[in-house]
């Protein structure tokens, strides 16, 4: 299994510290040996997951999709906005695989 990040996902993860990225790190390694952890949303997500987890005291949420049999990581971020941030994400990228 290949893992992608999107661009948006590689900014937001720029700006995390070492811990919170070790953090990241374990939180992927779950999503990917079993993809089906996160939620899965209807309407105009369908087909995106959504996986919620904590850094700190903050909960994050991290959306992600399956490519037959890769893994793309779409956005992370705390829930202020997030959906909203995520509609338009996926509005001007067409669906890969």
């Amino acid at each position: 299994m290949k893992i992608y990040q999107s661009r948006t996902f590689e900014n937001k993860v720029k700006k995390l510290s070492k811990p919170e990225k070790d953090i990241l790190d374990s939180e992927i390694r779950k999503i990917a040996s079993n993809p089906l952890i996160g939620e899965e949303k209807k309407g105009d997500l369908r087909g995106v997951h959504v996986y919620k987890f904590k850094i700190k005291s903050i909960q994050y949420l991290l959306s992600y999709r399956m490519m037959k049999t890769d893994l793309e990581l779409i956005m992370i971020g705390p829930h202020e906005n997030y959906y909203r941030d995520l509609k338009t994400y996926l509005k001007t990228k067409p669906k890969k695989g």
